[in-house]
């Protein structure tokens, strides 16, 4: 970082291993933090070469990046601090460095999730426009019609939630289990999709996020997310251009923004890759004659917690 590549100070905060950006601002509004002496204001920047300090303590950014890819178990909330929370996600995952989710599991539910000190790959993943794949194997309490399993694949209307589920693909992989690939992440999205046509969700255990899958990880076990895997996962959030080496887009002081004409291309693609599911489900739909009715309307959002 030099002194024309300043970055905001929350974001120092979080990459140096302090706290999250949120707890930072609420740090900075207190007055606890300074920059060369003086106390900094929210929106403050900060480059090399200036002493910051939180409650008088000076504070050294961490260029290393970490990425694990971590089995949470049943039972532990995705959250850092909560007092009624049994088990927390940092009580269980102990790490040298301090690292954070990039994207929520309900406390049912187990299975992949990314851990990070990124802010810049927290940030992405937690944005319903892009769209990124997450994968889950669901088991539910009776058997799923053809009729219900093309209706989900659509996309349904969710009242408490007033939203309409964006097209989704679900595979039959025995009478009581389905695979659900998802590409964004209402509130209980999964559960609230099945309990729609009257099915109870047993369990639900993501497999895969990204490019990135669980593979043979144990319940509560973590792994570090490295080399090649590591920069696909990078190119696939869009934090990286295809012909980037690893060294200046994960280990360096900046990120360098993919071009915009690769962010169109990608949303072409993506919308390309919509419309043909949507082809092949209405055919689907019309040889069964299954009816549809549902409400209009789709908010982009990720609401941290797709199952």
């Amino acid at each position: 970082m030099t002194e024309k590549q300043q970055i905001r100070l929350n974001k120092f905060l979080a990459e140096s291993g302090v706290c999250s950006r949120r707890e930072a601002d609420k740090l900075i509004a207190e007055g606890r933090v300074a920059i060369n002496g003086k106390a900094a204001g929210l929106g403050a920047s900060v480059h090399d070469g200036v002493s910051v300090t939180v409650n008088g303590k000076p504070v050294q950014r961490k260029n290393q990046k970490v990425v694990l890819a971590y089995y949470k178990p049943v039972g532990v909330t995705c959250t850092e601090k909560d007092r009624h929370a049994e088990k927390t996600i940092t009580d269980v995952l102990q790490y040298p460095v301090r690292v954070t989710y990039a994207g929520r599991l309900d406390k049912d539910s187990e299975g992949l999730m990314l851990m990070t000190n990124d802010g810049d790959l927290i940030h992405a993943m937690m944005q319903g426009a892009n769209r990124h794949e997450k994968e889950y194997i669901v088991k539910v309490n009776k058997e799923v019609t053809d009729a219900h399993l093309w209706t989900m694949m659509e996309g349904v209307y969710l009242e408490e939630l007033e939203q309409r589920t964006r097209p989704c693909r679900i595979e039959r992989m025995g009478k009581y289990t389905c695979r659900v690939v998802l590409t964004q992440g209402l509130n209980r999205q999964i559960r609230r999709m099945f309990h729609k046509f009257g099915y109870h969700v047993v369990s639900i255990r993501r497999i895969r996020v990204l490019n990135i899958q669980l593979g043979e990880l144990r319940a509560g076990a973590y792994r570090a997310v490295e080399g090649e895997e590591l920069m696909e996962l990078y190119r696939q959030a869009g934090l990286m251009r295809a012909d980037q080496g690893l060294r200046d887009s994960v280990n360096g002081a900046e990120k360098q923004k993919p071009a915009r004409a690769d962010q169109r291309s990608r949303i072409r693609m993506n919308g390309a890759g919509e419309a043909e599911l949507m082809r092949m489900l209405k055919r689907k739909r019309t040889e069964q004659n299954v009816r549809d009715v549902y409400g209009t309307g789709q908010t982009e959002t990720e609401a941290e917690g797709h199952e």
